[in-house]
């Protein structure tokens, strides 16, 4: 079997397992074993398929067992076991792939136990130590970094492997960072197969009384449980963790719903990084007082149906406000936690340091050999620098890329940067700091930086397309049955989908706020936000719905008048978008685009008189804007009142006209007559559309029976038609 045969059987064989499809799995893996020569795993296979039959004979022969539950479960769990190492065998001699490739060559380095390690890594308590000799420190480092790719590229681990990696997690001697190493290599190892006791050790890690290892360890978690969302219902002792850990931590549904939050943010990332360069960046060169002075009215002819939310909501969902500086923009992007400094750094990331898979995770040390050695002659340098960082939030991995480009620069270089830096500025970069530290907590931190440099790596390691990209997936956590017992409550349900609908994630957010629904049915605002989405998704039928059903809830919500009344319009029922269109008339009888909404359903259901009421309406109010001109004078036109329908036609055709205008105007002429003028018209109007015939014909098309009505013959149409052929 060639690599490509190996990994589609495989695959194959996961979906069929997947649907339950034992007998095809058995026969998949059957294939597989024979195709890859391993028949070790043979007996195996034989093993499941036998105690498979026998369950399937007794289930047949009606045989109650009060076991048979739980033996499904394990054969589903073995054979998905059986795949994987299978699948890890047949690939480990030739797969290109980075991660088999390391396998092969870290294979006698990492041949040290775990033990040997933990004995090395506890010889020095604090890596920082100012009087630790360089050399002490890389070879603690380097022992750091085969712990790191031992865990990753580990087999199963057996039960000693556990106790001696458990001995690592509970030694409160360690370094902080030997922890969170220990957590990435978990997460890394699962991604490529699952093993039950690794995923018992990052729960152990959860439990750390470190923090920066403890919420680590959950996003680890809640990781791993979103990749094998398929089987892992087949570990019971999954929930059991989950449970214990919920029990052990005041805090746990906090933490949960800040990492679920910070997920949610992380979809972002792209976007603001194509924000940042195409919009921010060039807007904050060309700011300028006559800013205000570019701004317009658009002509509401019809109305749309926006897409502005409700201003009852701001306080509830932190609503995006068009914001009149980019500076403030950017700033504020920051503050929420976004991921402002991706495309910065992109290019930041080719350094020997970065060589090593494990550094991608490594907690920030400016203590680090690698940037140490490099500022010994200038400490306050490295003081400085430090300072920066911590200001504007890096994450781990951008700080490492910060300080290096620092030391591609001379050392006189370096000096006349700080030179830069005054008392002043000094006191902005800690005001600034600890303004961030206010608003972000330190969950909220660690969960930022940690999912940041999983975010770097995943896009930017070298090989990182021989990885499965988690950023790619919907990353959907509350949906996860493992966790959604801790985040079910309508609070922490609601902060979820309050955060999709301001990212503008209205298919996630209407899940959301259909489950709220059941919870709270006579909420009102429940029932506006649904039909928000719903609008937003393209499904108007379905919107409307929830509009009229917050409408029964709360009549006197304009904002919901409105929308139904918008929807009925854009579903082409003005009379029923007429009855609200009135409602919101009584509470504010001045809104000009509701009363040229108004009229347009006149308009649609031919009441012409009544329609110019509410144009005249709007034109009166209104001198400056002239949205209601266009309305008159066809309404004039269609009610046989043409001296008028011209006056406006001439206004209009003074000012911007379009080739509709040209077009109205011919025939407000041809009705009145004027047959040379008519002409002239038309032909203007042809050319306002580059002398496209074709789209000029199938709007008068569209007007020939208005004109019949208008008195003129159908036989004189196509000789008008001719003599304008004849004049392009």
């Amino acid at each position: 079997m060639t690599i490509q045969d190996i990994n589609k059987t495989y695959s194959r064989i996961i979906e069929w397992l997947d649907r339950k499809e034992l007998k095809n799995a058995f026969d998949g893996l059957q294939g597989l074993i024979a195709g890859s020569g391993h028949y070790n795993f043979q007996d195996k296979l034989d093993e499941l398929q036998e105690t498979y039959k026998y369950m399937l004979r007794y289930r047949m022969d009606g045989i109650q067992d009060p076991m048979q539950e739980q033996i499904y479960r394990q054969i589903q769990a073995s054979a998905y076991e059986l795949a994987d190492a299978v699948k890890l065998k047949a690939l480990a001699t030739d797969s290109p792939l980075y991660y088999y490739s390391r396998r092969r060559s870290l294979k006698l380095s990492c041949a040290i136990p775990f033990r040997n390690l933990h004995q090395q890594l506890g010889s020095v308590q604090d890596m920082k130590a100012a009087d630790a000799d360089v050399c002490v420190k890389q070879e603690l480092e380097a022992a750091c970094l085969t712990l790191f790719n031992k865990i990753w590229i580990s087999d199963p681990l057996s039960i000693e492997e556990v106790c001696e990696l458990q001995a690592v997690l509970q030694d409160e001697e360690l370094p902080e960072s030997v922890g969170c190493q220990v957590v990435s290599a978990l997460l890394l190892g699962l991604e490529e197969y699952f093993d039950k006791e690794k995923m018992g050790l990052l729960f152990d890690a959860a439990s750390s009384r470190k923090q920066e290892i403890s919420v680590r360890a959950l996003i680890a978690i809640l990781l791993v449980l979103y990749k094998y969302r398929k089987r892992i219902s087949l570990y019971p002792f999954v929930s059991d963790r989950m449970s214990a850990l919920a029990e052990a931590l005041p805090s746990f549904t906090q933490i949960i719903q800040t990492i679920i939050l910070r997920f949610i943010l992380s979809r972002e990332t792209e976007k603001i990084s194509k924000k940042l360069w195409d919009e921010i960046l060039p807007g904050m060169m060309k700011l300028s007082p006559t800013l205000g002075e570019k701004i317009n009215l658009k002509d509401l002819n019809p109305e749309q149906l926006g897409d502005e939310m409700n201003p009852e909501w701001q306080e509830s969902i932190f609503a995006d406000k068009e914001l009149s500086r980019m500076m403030t923009e950017f700033s504020e992007l920051q503050m929420e936690g976004a991921d402002v400094l991706h495309s910065t750094f992109v290019h930041l990331k080719n350094y020997p340091f970065f060589r090593e898979i494990g550094n991608w995770f490594l907690p920030f040390n400016a203590g680090h050999s690698a940037l140490e050695s490099g500022f010994k002659t200038n400490k306050s340098e490295l003081h400085l620098f430090e300072q920066i960082t911590q200001t504007s939030f890096m994450c781990n991995s951008d700080q490492y890329s910060f300080f290096l480009s620092m030391l591609q620069l001379p050392e006189a270089a370096r000096s006349a940067m700080m030179g830069q830096f005054n008392e002043q500025t000094a006191e902005m970069i800690r005001q600034n700091r600890e303004e961030l530290l206010e608003k972000h907590s330190k969950v909220e931190q660690i969960a930022g930086r940690y999912i940041q440099d999983l975010y770097r790596f995943y896009k930017l390691f070298p090989s990182h397309l021989d990885f499965d990209d988690i950023f790619t997936y919907t990353l959907d956590f509350h949906n996860l049955s493992e966790v959604r017992p801790f985040i079910s409550d309508a609070v922490s349900l609601t902060a979820i989908a309050e955060y999709y609908l301001r990212k503008n994630y209205f298919q996630d957010a209407l899940t959301i706020f259909e489950e709220l629904i059941k919870q709270d049915s006579e909420n009102d605002i429940l029932y506006q936000k649904a039909g928000y989405c719903r609008q937003m998704n393209g499904d108007l039928e379905g919107a409307l719905k929830d509009y009229l059903h917050a409408d029964l809830l709360n009549p006197n919500s304009k904002w919901i008048i409105r929308r139904i009344a918008v929807c009925y319009k854009t579903l082409k029922q003005p009379e029923k978008a007429l009855a609200y269109y009135h409602r919101y008339e009584a509470l504010n009888p001045d809104n000009l685009s509701v009363q040229i909404s108004i009229g347009h359903c006149h308009l649609e259901l031919k009441n012409y008189n009544e329609a110019l009421k509410y144009y005249y309406k709007v034109d009166y109010l209104d001198t400056s804007s002239h949205k209601a001109w266009r309305p008159i004078a066809w309404c004039s036109f269609l009610t046989g009142k043409y001296d008028q329908a011209r006056k406006y036609y001439k206004k209009i055709l003074e000012a911007q006209p379009n080739m509709q205008d040209y077009l109205n105007a011919g025939h407000t002429e041809w009705v009145l007559q004027n047959n040379k003028a008519a002409l002239d018209f038309y032909k203007q109007a042809v050319e306002k559309e580059n002398g496209d015939w074709f789209k000029f014909y199938n709007q008068f098309e569209q007007d020939i029976p208005d004109l019949k009505k208008a008195g003129i013959e159908e036989d004189e149409i196509p000789l008008m038609l001719d003599q304008l052929r004849y004049m392009l």
